[in-house]
């Protein structure tokens, strides 16, 4: 490996002669390869399973499915397995997509709207039991429509281009045609089109997932599996849009933030996801570059109603003015991040109140525990008709923000008379907990499931600004929820997250996107993976 006074005089070289693009030389990877076309990354935690119906790649990216559709750097849609963009009907309660004529299955086998027909059916389908039945409920039907073959001109950019400007349309044939129909108009529809696609003889037979191949049409295919460890992706070399350069990719599986510190310093690891003062560490390194991408997660204190302490409005009420946000973003996530007073993240910026929010107002906090009944006692703790101002907040093993969170909000929480007890693990019933939300497409799919049902003017608002196909109007009937939130909050949001990563110098092809709000090997930082090239 070249010493580190060789990688300092190459970068100064860099710098006096003003060579743009020019970098340190590429190191030997974490694998041991010395042309780069092989990774090993890390991040915090391990799928289920690796199943699009499993819920694996819901943001799309997933490396070894392809959807109709895929998310551009810009969070805008474009073709993937579609062979042009969906066109609705009148109504907006269908949507009919031509799909590609060229595209296999890493099995071999022909990919047609069979296929898209099955993998919608299985999903909706109880009996396989999808945990993203709900976030495709108003699916009706999905049918074959095929007409007479045909070809088409595609006008999106294909995949393969890293330009933000669209290359001369290409030619692309059109296999077969299938129609959605929805029970009602669907205003983030086309986003929900990004579900990863799987043979239909493979859904043949109702059942557990665990049962289920994982065989896709995207740039890899899954060779191994090590449950509890890692995990293995080799390029498809049949990929129909060209096989990626990096041709064997390891995810490994730490959910210890500190463990995967080490295993980079260790030379283990080619990237990972490390959270923002850990990041730091890397920022003057010749072979890691720290990449910092805006998030739409939201952390926030979940506030179980089977608490009789946690389900008490007051004590929602109070909690979210005592927390001191500010000061949680320069101590926990060292500097990086928002603070948040919704579960609705900043980034999504034409949906976001401003107005909506509390101020850090500790006797303002006092007052409404005292108004909510809440007396004072001699050892500092609340009462109210005999219950003690106290819970358990679990929080994450190994997620040292989440940690961290949790030890300034019990502070906080502390200061007004609220004992808050931290503990590291599943929560029971009944505890309260670190949750995390957002979604960096549109804010019905993160607040729609987290927030429905927690109030009725809040759940007509959600109903209401699904199905408008206003833009305008839903901007608005989002504001409002938003407004009607504060004043009744369910739980505490603390603060938006921006995400970090670190990257060996081996590559060239990393572009930002506005992250989701978890950090796994599909939507993030390597979400183009496929496109990225050895230096």
């Amino acid at each position: 490996m070249p010493s580190r006074r060789i990688l300092l005089s190459s970068v100064a070289l860099c710098s006096g002669l003003g060579l743009v693009g020019c970098t340190a030389a590429p190191t030997p990877t974490a694998s041991g390869s010395t042309d780069s076309t092989a990774l090993v990354l890390a991040v915090p935690s391990e799928p289920a399973n690796v199943h699009p119906l499993a819920g694996y790649g819901t943001h799309g990216s997933a490396q070894v499915f392809d959807g109709l559709l895929e998310h551009q750097a810009d969070s805008a849609l474009r073709t993937a397995l579609a062979a042009e963009m969906p066109t609705p009907s009148a109504d907006g309660k269908s949507w009919t997509v031509k799909l590609r004529g060229d595209v296999r299955f890493h099995d071999g086998s022909a990919f047609d709207g069979k296929d898209v027909v099955a993998t919608y059916q299985a999903l909706l389908n109880p009996e396989f039991g999808s945990p993203l039945r709900d976030r495709y409920s108003m699916i009706t039907g999905v049918t074959d429509v095929t007409p007479p073959p045909t070809t088409t001109t595609a006008t999106t950019a294909p995949p393969t281009s890293s330009s933000r400007v669209a290359p001369p349309p290409r030619t692309v044939p059109v296999g077969s045609t299938v129609r959605f129909d929805l029970s009602q108009p669907y205003a983030p529809f086309l986003d929900l089109l990004v579900l990863g696609i799987v043979p239909s003889e493979t859904l043949s037979t109702p059942g557990p997932f665990t049962g289920l191949k994982s065989v896709g049409t995207g740039p890899y295919q899954l060779e191994s599996w090590q449950h509890g460890t890692s995990m293995t992706l080799r390029a498809n070399t049949s990929y129909y849009l060209g096989a990626p350069s990096v041709a064997r990719v390891t995810v490994d599986f730490v959910p210890d933030d500190d463990a995967r510190v080490q295993r980079i310093r260790d030379g283990k690891l080619d990237s990972a996801a490390l959270p923002p003062a850990q990041a730091q560490a890397f920022e003057q390194s010749d072979v890691f570059q720290v990449l910092r991408q805006r998030s739409a997660a939201v952390r926030a204190i979940g506030m179980p109603t089977d608490n009789p302490v946690t389900a008490d409005p007051a004590i929602r009420l109070s909690l979210n003015y005592a927390v001191n946000r500010r000061a949680m973003i320069d101590g926990p996530l060292a500097g990086h991040g928002t603070e948040a007073f919704t579960p609705l993240s900043p980034v999504l910026a034409e949906f976001y109140e401003p107005t909506a929010k509390f101020s850090h107002d500790v006797p303002t906090a006092k007052s409404f525990l005292d108004t909510g009944g809440w007396v004072a006692g001699s050892n500092g703790i609340r009462t109210k008709n005999g219950v003690a101002a106290q819970f358990v907040l679990a929080y994450p093993v190994g997620d040292n923000v989440a940690r961290d969170l949790a030890t300034a909000f019990a502070a906080d929480a502390d200061a007004v008379g609220v004992k808050v007890q931290t503990r590291a693990g599943t929560p029971n019933a009944g505890e309260a907990s670190v949750v995390g939300a957002g979604d960096p497409f549109d804010p019905d799919l993160a607040l729609y499931p987290l927030l429905r049902g927690s109030d009725s003017k809040i759940t007509s608002s959600l109903d209401a600004a699904r199905s408008m196909s206003d833009p305008a109007q839903r901007v608005a009937e989002y504001r409002k929820m938003q407004r009607t939130y504060i004043e009744a909050p369910s739980m505490v949001a603390l603060v938006g997250l921006e995400h970090t990563y670190v990257l060996r110098r081996n590559w060239t092809g990393y572009q930002a996107v506005v992250d989701a709000d978890s950090q796994d090997a599909t939507w993030g930082a390597w979400w183009n993976l496929s496109r990225w090239q050895p230096r």
